[in-house]
């Protein structure tokens, strides 16, 4: 059995996945690479196959109907038979040095049965253009090199939440919480990072630089113009997470702060990009956002309103919208988000 699985969704990646199954492949036999080719019209199945043959241990390729980001997790998951479950987007790549150091915690975890639910690591920011890369760590929300719970985490700071990129799960536990993405929409990486965690028990943070998470394509779903143009999206993605888990019932206070907050963020990035767009639907879409939470769970409602960001999101007026519009960028330019 490999100690860890490394799921590359992939749609017509050929011109940049190989970067991304190189880094994977760096993690030896230890490491089993499930190249997810997502319907690709591309040479994207090809170049897996060619992976596959040359490391017919490690590298495994799966050709699927087309079902989007979402589906191709999914399959991946299906499939991984590795204790552990990474996912790695064809476009990113991972660090080497700090990866053969996340494979060995791993194993060790596993040499002294350790029920390790979730390894965290930093991520970058590999923005086109940028010289300098801004750096997602967490060492001032958890204690470093050594398993802990929820009632160990400490403060988040803005901007610092847990993604995609930053984890690793023990695939087992993926399994029997039932964790599916849907398909056909962007933006389900928020699924899967913020639906498992009440089911994580124990956690372990190394502070090294692993997943590098590439920014700068036109095409990619983070580009700042196409968020805006997949806002429906983003908002069915905000009324799934409203509804998976009625927060105020988390019993671990850190874990529901967490969640709430997390929760609340991703409704402040759909504001502020309704606002954007400036019109009539837009701002109809906006509140009927808000309502739809306010109706889910009045409670929850009340306490991501009462934080500054709430607040901020439900201005109606346009000089008050400019000034949150005008907050974002600032943001956008310290974070570099996308």
């Amino acid at each position: 059995m490999k100690l860890l699985s490394v799921a590359i969704p992939c749609y017509n990646s050929a011109a940049y996945m190989s970067r991304a199954i190189e880094s994977a492949l760096a993690g030896g036999e230890d490491v089993e690479v499930l190249v997810v080719d997502d319907g690709s019209s591309d040479d994207t199945y090809k170049i897996g196959l060619s992976y596959a043959e040359k490391y017919p241990t490690c590298v495994k390729v799966i050709h699927k109907e087309n079902g989007g980001h979402g589906s191709a997790v999914n399959t991946g998951l299906e499939a991984a038979e590795g204790l552990y479950f990474k996912v790695l987007d064809s476009d990113d790549w991972l660090k080497e040095s700090a990866f053969l150091r996340a494979i060995a915690v791993l194993r060790k975890m596993v040499a002294d049965s350790v029920g390790l639910d979730m390894l965290i690591c930093n991520y970058v920011y590999e923005k086109v253009g940028e010289n300098k890369k801004k750096v997602i760590n967490y060492r001032s929300a958890f204690p470093t090199d050594r398993l802990f719970t929820w009632d160990e985490v400490g403060h988040f700071k803005t901007g610092q939440y847990i993604l995609m990129h930053s984890v690793i799960y023990r695939t087992k536990m993926l399994k029997e919480c039932g964790l599916k993405l849907p398909e056909h929409c962007f933006y389900v990486d928020n699924i899967y990072v913020y639906y498992p965690l009440p089911y994580v028990k124990s956690m372990y943070y190394i502070d090294e630089n692993l997943y590098r998470y590439f920014i700068g394509r036109d095409d990619q779903s983070v580009n700042e113009t196409n968020m805006m143009k997949r806002i429906d999206q983003q908002l069915r993605v905000n009324k799934l997470m409203i509804e998976m888990y009625d927060l105020t019932k988390i019993k671990n206070k850190r874990l529901r702060v967490y969640m709430t907050k997390y929760l609340g963020i991703m409704m402040t990035i759909s504001s502020v990009f309704l606002m954007k767009l400036g019109d009539e639907e837009s701002e109809a879409k906006k509140n009927e956002l808000w309502d739809f939470l306010k109706q889910k769970n009045r409670h929850l409602y009340r306490r991501i309103s009462a934080t500054f960001l709430g607040t901020a999101c439900k201005v109606r007026n346009r000089a008050g919208q400019e000034i949150v519009k005008a907050g974002y960028v600032v943001a956008n330019k310290i974070f570099k988000f996308n």
